[in-house]
């Protein structure tokens, strides 16, 4: 596998609101909500970040397991990173050679409705990890 860079990183923010208090208003970060999530602020305005974002906990765990709350024989995520792989296709393939190394997939590669394919584990410090094609980020 060949990781390009880090394409993101998020808290995962159990009150999206409360986190919101320190990073924007008391830090002043140029994050935004989108249309189609209000509840995950980000940016891709930060010097030295691709992304940066305060992504919901119940996002998280409907992109990870399809439900709004997270798996209580899971520990509670704190943050995400995505590692950049080259192409659509080595997600997949990246993904593949972590379980082939005992790692256990949250979900398989898969491409979300925004365009970029991704994969994630769940790191022993609790960390959601993805490996990532965005395409926008190859241009």
């Amino acid at each position: 596998m060949k990781i390009e860079f880090i394409s993101s990183f998020s808290v995962i923010a159990p009150d999206p609101p409360v986190s919101r208090e320190l990073y924007v208003d008391a830090l002043g970060l140029p994050l935004k909500g989108g249309q189609a999530e209000p509840e995950y602020f980000h940016s891709e305005d930060i010097e030295g970040a691709k992304h940066f974002g305060v992504w919901p906990l119940s996002h998280a765990a409907k992109a990870c397991f399809g439900s709004n709350e997270w798996p209580g024989d899971r520990a509670v995520p704190q943050a995400s990173v995505e590692f950049e792989v080259g192409r659509p296709e080595a997600v997949g393939e990246a993904a593949a050679e972590l379980e082939g190394k005992g790692y256990e997939l949250l979900h398989e590669a898969r491409e979300e409705p925004w365009g970029q394919t991704v994969a994630r584990v769940q790191s022993a410090e609790g960390l959601i990890v993805g490996l990532s094609y965005a395409p926008w980020m190859h241009d």
